[in-house]
């Protein structure tokens, strides 16, 4: 891993032209591809998010595919989500997704799908990471050529079994009409979210909808990136405002008067209208709120806590059968649909919770317990594991939850020190009742990890 290419769960990333270059591109696609064909497999979905790099990456995978004897089903330029379903719906070997989600636009990525329409997991994708290391170049001049194939209704199957989810009533949403403010940051979700609002029957009013990938500010949809759409939800008296990251799996919503709530609010808001219909349990990751849990039990429902990372909350919903799940940072995955974060789901459900409910998105953050949840990061560097030992030194009355970095929990707060799995840095995060104690909490992981 470096500063500029950085290789794990979630795929393999980098700043183009630095850390992802052309070579690197090819060897992993490759890779992929003769793994999948050694499993039997014979084709592979191909989609990607709007950055301008996306067409060049796409033409080396596709190149790389065929070489290895995959035939290549590609679907252009599509949400995420849509990609993980296409894989499930043509039965093919896996899928490779190229975005790099939330990342700069300096930055792109592979992510790999398995024949399931999942991420792949940290075994899987271990394999894929070896293979790669060998330098094997299997196939190469030898199996034949694989096919080339398009698919142009991955994005319209994708919205058919959104609105086609028993949880999500169509009609009452249409028949209460919300006015809407979308921004899409100029990413994939111009494909997807202004035909969603359009068949829910929501007017909407909207920004940086095209697909050109020349993202007009940090393309991450969390607070302080969302001042743009503030003032759109403002100006034109919207009942919410929603944001989508570039490739459209996580979705920041904001209240009725422009301002934002907070990502964590969208799977609580999810996990709400899930359970008022549904019985069982919930997961998310180790970083996500408490409000995730008092959505719960308003409920009577449960909340596991798996690893960060896609990959980690879908394979514990599946070993548990959770009705609902997902991250903090927006992402909610409904197994009636797929085992996936995916925006377009979180936004109907979000919808659907107003009208079960008959409150506005102020009102329903206000009827529930406020917490402070602060993020930072650091540079990594340093032995991650005498620094874990320092904390649990530090906090002797905490409970430690060793499964991805070091959680430690009390009763009505967490702090939670990892290294990231998208850059080069270790991440921090710290919930309590206020302020002042989230920020004592990261100001003595920042202080520990200094010394």
């Amino acid at each position: 891993m470096s500063d500029t290419l950085v290789v794990s769960i979630s795929g393999v990333r980098g700043i183009v032209g630095a850390g992802l270059t052309h070579d690197v591109v090819e060897q992993y696609a490759m890779a992929f591809g003769v793994l999948a064909r050694d499993s039997g497999g014979e084709t592979i979905v191909l989609g990607r998010d709007a950055r301008t790099s996306g067409p060049m990456f796409a033409e080396v995978v596709t190149s790389a595919l065929q070489s290895v004897g995959v035939t290549v089903i590609d679907c252009g330029l599509i949400p995420t989500p849509t990609a993980q379903l296409a894989v499930e719906h043509h039965g093919a070997a896996g899928g490779i997704v190229i975005t790099a989600s939330h990342n700069p636009v300096e930055w792109n990525a592979l992510k790999f799908v398995g024949p399931d329409g999942l991420f792949l997991n940290k075994q899987t994708a271990n394999r894929l990471f070896d293979h790669v290391a060998r330098g094997t170049k299997d196939g190469t001049g030898v199996t034949p050529r694989g096919g080339l194939v398009s698919d142009d209704a991955a994005i319209e199957r994708h919205l058919e079994g959104v609105l086609g989810l028993e949880l999500v009533d169509v009609a009452a949403i249409r028949q209460r009409g919300f006015t809407v403010a979308l921004d899409c940051v100029r990413g994939a979700g111009g494909t997807i979210m202004p035909r969603l609002l359009e068949q829910l029957g929501c007017k909407m009013v909207g920004m940086d909808l095209e697909t050109d990938g020349k993202f007009p500010r940090a393309p991450e949809p969390i607070p302080e990136n969302l001042s743009g759409l503030g003032s759109l939800v403002r100006d034109s008296g919207s009942d919410l405002g929603i944001a989508v990251d570039p490739d459209v799996d996580r979705l920041a919503v904001l209240d009725e008067t422009g301002t934002p709530i907070g990502e964590d609010y969208t799977l609580a808001f999810g996990v709400r209208a899930v359970l008022a219909r549904r019985t069982g349990s919930v997961v998310t990751n180790l970083s996500t709120s408490l409000v995730v849990e008092d959505a719960a039990r308003e409920h009577g429902a449960t909340v596991q806590r798996a690893p960060v990372g896609e990959a980690n909350v879908a394979d514990m919903m599946k070993r548990t059968g959770a009705v609902i799940g997902g991250e903090g940072n927006g992402g909610v995955m409904l197994p009636d649909l797929h085992l996936g974060r995916d925006a377009p789901v979180a936004a109907s459900l979000v919808l659907g919770l107003l009208v079960q409910t008959g409150k506005t998105v102020r009102e329903l953050v206000a009827a529930a317990p406020r917490y402070s949840i602060l993020k930072s990061k650091v540079d990594r560097g340093g032995s991650m594991d005498r620094i874990y030992l320092a904390l649990e030194q530090r906090f002797p009355d905490a409970s430690f939850d060793k499964q991805d970095g070091l959680r430690l929990a009390w009763s009505d707060s967490w702090l939670h020190v990892r290294p990231s799995g998208t850059e080069p840095i270790v991440r921090m995060i710290a919930e309590a009742p206020t302020d002042e104690a989230a920020v004592a909490l990261v100001a003595a992981a920042r202080q520990t990890m200094e010394s």
